[in-house]
Order: structure tokens, then sequence, then C-alpha cells
């Protein structure tokens, strides 16, 4: 006997829910909230708080001893070039009497040679003054790196700044994104981020790791300026007293050319990155790991 057909089953209709939020999940420091068919929505905490402290600090602690250091630099300049027609050897001076002469506003001032101390130091003729105020922010540079390192170690941040064989190839493709983005922009060309699956890209990372290795050999070096003879061995490690002055005389454009292209990235990288040295995390939408970087 054949069984008999199952009669067609009739389902009601029922409205299709809306795909609910998954919820927030934390997992290595990051909270990730989706929502179907939307971006992922990613908080990563990315500064421990004495990092940030110690990075802000820096802004004032720096330009203070590059003040007072250019202050102290127009007693004995470091890099001179033979004497001119009126004995000068200094290429600051050279600085100041071309902006005298072709600076708008600038003609008549009391002495030419003086320019560029008098507007990009705390001036000339106050050596005792500079060397002190020098010497005073030296000592809050020193605390503030040791306040960095501390923030480092305990948040755990040095581990994204260990530099890998790798970063060579990545540090190029960052420079030729950096290069192309201006353009790109110019011409509305799609112009793609390479893929960052660390906390840092190459450049900046071997950026970061150069600055606290710059600071401790500024240190040094200010130590065996200081301190000639009862640091003897320091001295002649860096090559002698005039070399040791050298070495602190370039170390500070270091900095310098250090800090511009720092700003012009992080400005250029956007509001997240500079929010993440304020508050501690970033929170970025991303739809794939194919970011055209805007």
């Amino acid at each position: 006997m054949a069984p008999a057909e199952d009669s067609p089953e009739v389902t009601p209709a029922v409205e299709p829910e809306e795909p609910p939020s998954e919820p927030a999940r934390t997992t290595g420091g990051e909270s990730v909230r989706t929502t179907g068919g939307e971006p992922v929505r990613t908080i990563v905490v990315q500064h421990h708080a004495l990092v940030r402290i110690s990075h802000w600090l820096n802004i004032p602690i720096l330009l203070m001893m590059i003040a007072s250091g250019l202050s102290i630099y127009w007693a004995s300049p470091v890099v001179k070039h033979p004497p001119d027609t009126t004995g000068n050897t200094d290429y600051f001076a050279d600085i100041g009497k071309w902006a005298v002469a072709h600076v708008p506003g600038q003609r008549g001032f009391a002495r030419p040679p003086n320019w560029f101390y008098d507007h990009f130091s705390l001036g000339h003729g106050i050596l005792a003054e500079a060397l002190r105020l020098h010497w005073f922010f030296a000592y809050l540079f020193m605390a503030n790196g040791l306040l960095y390192l501390a923030g480092l170690l305990l948040g755990r941040g040095w581990r994204a700044l260990v530099p890998r064989p790798r970063d060579a190839g990545g540090a190029l493709a960052m420079i030729r994104y950096y290069g192309g983005l201006v353009p790109a922009k110019l011409f509305r060309r799609r112009w793609p981020h390479p893929p960052i699956r660390e906390k840092y890209n190459a450049l900046q990372k071997l950026g970061y790791v150069s600055m606290p290795l710059a600071g401790a050999l500024a240190v040094a070096t200010g130590w065996a300026i200081h301190k000639p003879a009862q640091l003897g061995w320091l001295e002649r490690l860096l090559g002698g007293y005039d070399r040791a002055r050298l070495w602190h005389f370039l170390l500070l454009w270091l900095f310098v050319a250090f800090v511009i292209p720092h700003v012009v990235l992080v400005i250029a990288d956007g509001w997240d990155t500079f929010r993440s040295m304020i508050v501690g995390w970033s929170a970025r939408a991303r739809q794939g790991e194919d970011d055209d970087g805007s």
C-alpha cells in the first residue's frame, strides 16, 4: 500500500528581522563592534598614559633646550667657515646679514650678525643665563625620557617598536605612498594605503626607534661637553671635546628634521592618529584591508 502524499506545508509569512548587531567583544586590548553590512569599527588601546604625558612634555622641553642651546652656540660656533672681510666665521651670522638686507621690515636692525640669534634663540650675549637654563631643561629631558621608557614598559608598547627584517621593504612602501599621496589627491586618483597589520607602519617604527637612541646620544654628548675632566673616558669615546660638540650640534638638527615630517605625516594620517596621543585609544571604521588612506 503506497504511502499517502504529504500535503504541502504552509508557513505563515513572517517579517524578516533586522540582523542583530554583534555585541562588542574585547580581545587583546581591542573592542570590535560589527553590524550587518557596515564597516567594522575597532577601538584599539594605543598609548599608555605615561607615554602620552612624556610625548607632550617633550615639546616645551625641546623648544627651550634648542633656544638656550643656540644662545650658547653664539658664544662659540661649532661649524665655521674661513673669516670674511669682517672677520666673521659663523654661518648663522651670515644668515642674519642676509635677512637684514633682504627680508622686508628688517632693515635698520642694530647688529645684523645677531639677527638669527635674536629671532630663534633666547638672545645673544647671555651665555651664563643660557647655560643655566639649558641644563635645567636637560635634567627635565632626562627625567622625561625615563618617564617615556616606563610608559613603554608598563603599557608593553615597546613590542610594537621592535624592528623586523621585513620593515625595510615596508618603509620603502610607505615612502612611496607618502610621496605620491599629494599628487594623487590633486589629480583625484586612487592611491591605496599599503596594508598595515601592526600598531605602526614600518616607517613610523624606524623613526620612533631612532628618537630614543638620538636622545640618549644627545645626553651622552652633553655630559661629555659639560664634564670633560670628570668624564674623560666618555669624551674620548666620542672622539674628543670638539667632536662631542659637533655631535651635540648635529643632533639638534636631527630632532628638528624629525619633528617637521612627523607633524606633517600625523596631519596627513588624520584626526584619529592625533586623538590617540591625547586620549590613548584609536577608533577607525574599515571596509577591508584595501584602504585609500584618505
